[in-house]
């Protein structure tokens, strides 16, 4: 390559990028709205940022927070032995109601035999007689027997009955009690729920509104890059070349071998 080729030609020192003429007006109106759209307060939104809850929800959680919960009877159920003043103290109305009448019934029986007895003998002339000492015995002793009788079976019925009526105070004590727990914890439950609930809203009341500060605390920097975005693509960049200007040596020296190189395209060699 020849030295000449190295050497730069006279050139402009600037060149500067802008817009077509058909689009300089377009251009320069869309930079003017942006700019004044920019430029225009944050409006926040002033209505509900949740819904909230609701009027049967309120209506529940008022109710869910009034129970009363029995914590003073809830416990363990603690079972009572059947003793003598237990058994004493049911035994009584079932023999009051069951072995009395028994009872005045063989009384009453016992006499009517008696009378009965005093009246044929009276007819028969024996009456306060030998005879009528036996008969009064006997009847006698048919009465203790059937005292004894009624008593004893009576006493037992009324023990088994008594037993049976205890143990199921018993048990009857011991389904209220679980029936008393049960409407604790249910309780319980019902207010853990409601509070869950409740927190659940308050929560996403909370969130909404943590949601709305960080989009106004953004609102300036996306304008500002809204306004950026509006400069993509337009030719705005500025582009400067700076030449060198060839000194009169390095003109002569180029003339030169431009006349060497066309003797000797001419002559060759």
């Amino acid at each position: 390559m020849a030295e000449s080729d190295n050497l730069v030609p006279d050139g402009p020192l600037g060149q500067e990028s802008s817009l077509s003429n058909y689009a300089g007006p377009y251009v320069t109106e869309m930079l003017g709205k942006g700019a004044a759209l920019a430029d225009t307060p944050y409006e926040a939104y002033g209505g509900p940022l949740t819904a909230g809850e609701s009027d049967l929800q309120t209506t529940a959680f008022e109710g869910i927070g009034s129970l009363n919960i029995p914590t003073d009877t809830m416990g363990a159920f603690t079972p009572q032995g059947f003793d003598a003043t237990s058994a004493q103290g049911l035994m009584n109305p079932y023999l009051m109601s069951a072995l009395q009448p028994q009872i005045d019934e063989a009384r009453r029986q016992s006499e009517v035999d008696r009378v009965a007895n005093a009246s044929r003998l009276t007819q028969a002339g024996a009456y306060g007689g030998g005879r009528q000492a036996i008969m009064d015995s006997e009847n006698q002793r048919n009465l203790l027997q059937n005292l004894a009788s009624i008593t004893g079976t009576g006493y037992k019925d009324a023990y088994d009955t008594a037993m049976g009526q205890f143990n199921k105070e018993q048990d009857r004590g011991m389904d209220a009690q679980r029936d008393t727990n049960k409407f604790g914890l249910d309780a319980l439950a019902q207010q853990i729920g409601g509070g869950t609930l409740q927190r659940d809203i308050e929560q996403q009341g909370i969130t909404a509104d943590r949601l709305q500060f960080n989009e106004e605390q953004m609102d300036p920097f996306k304008k500002v890059q809204f306004q950026q975005s509006l400069l993509d693509g337009l030719p705005l960049a500025t582009q400067n070349y700076t030449y060198t200007q060839p000194t009169g040596l390095e003109t002569l020296r180029q003339d030169t071998g431009d006349v060497m190189s066309l003797i000797t395209s001419i002559f060759g060699k």
